[in-house]
């Protein structure tokens, strides 16, 4: 079985050994041993539970999933020379990750879905761990390997970031349904219903062509549809992502 080394004990590290646990042998070290002994009972199964003082990374695969600003400070605490590093820290360059020894570097951004196996998971860094990337992330979900940092800082402000803002929308709408008669629970019923099937077409479709086949001439799609461009809602999606990127780049820079 093959083995992986977790750094941090996290919601999303959670996320992701629940879905490796059947095929990886999971280590997880942190500071708190109490929490690591948390994150082993959610887990629901055993692992190797490790103090992160003097730890030896020689030869493992090793998931980084500390706060951004902890970098420096845990690397101080590592010895030897990883095989390969991965990271889930948003902002963080694959320079700045040098600080600890490794073979191999990859960013990774997931999303919120990882929970229920169905991340949108944007990869960045050597090549030459691409498939090993592509296959440990396919167990939360969908990968993507694009070819620079900028692009994987673009996909956080996209897909990363995205579960909020099109949280936002589903609640909004079923706002607007509340407030034109339907029952609470009714309107979410019909948001999530609406969000289901729309994500079904949206594999199959482009956005242009799925509005153009609802929207009939003078018709209730099209009156609501005009409303939404009257508050600005296709600019303020566009401004969400490049306001989402600047902060990315500015962690990125620190």
């Amino acid at each position: 079985m093959r083995e992986i080394l977790f750094i941090g004990h996290g919601n999303m590290a959670l996320s992701i050994a629940k879905a490796l646990k059947d095929d990886y042998a999971i280590s997880v070290a942190g500071r708190d041993v109490s929490r690591v002994a948390n994150f082993e009972k959610a887990l629901g199964c055993r692992v190797q539970k490790l103090k992160l003082e003097s730890l030896d990374i020689s030869g493992k695969i090793v998931l980084l999933c500390i706060k951004p600003f902890a970098v420096d400070e845990v690397s101080q605490k590592l010895k030897g020379k990883a095989t390969a590093l991965y990271s889930v820290l948003a902002g963080t360059t694959l320079e700045s990750l040098r600080v600890i020894d490794s073979d191999a570097y990859i960013r990774a951004m997931p999303n919120l879905a990882a929970e229920l196996n169905s991340s949108m998971t944007t990869l960045c860094g050597d090549q030459k761990l691409q498939s090993e990337a592509e296959e440990l992330f396919g167990y939360i979900g969908k990968t993507l390997f694009v070819r620079s940092q900028k692009e994987l800082d673009v996909a956080t402000a996209l897909a990363g970031s995205g579960p909020a803002y099109l949280s936002l929308i589903a609640e909004a709408l079923t706002d607007g349904a509340v407030k034109q008669g339907i029952r609470r629970e009714d309107a979410m019923l019909l948001t999530r219903g609406l969000f289901t099937g729309f994500a079904d077409l949206l594999q199959q479709s482009h956005p242009a062509l799925i509005k153009d086949r609802v929207m009939s001439p003078a018709g209730t799609t099209a009156a609501g549809y005009s409303a939404l461009e009257r508050a600005g809602v296709r600019s303020g999606c566009i401004d969400a992502i490049e306001d989402a990127y600047r902060v990315t780049q500015q962690k990125g820079s620190k």
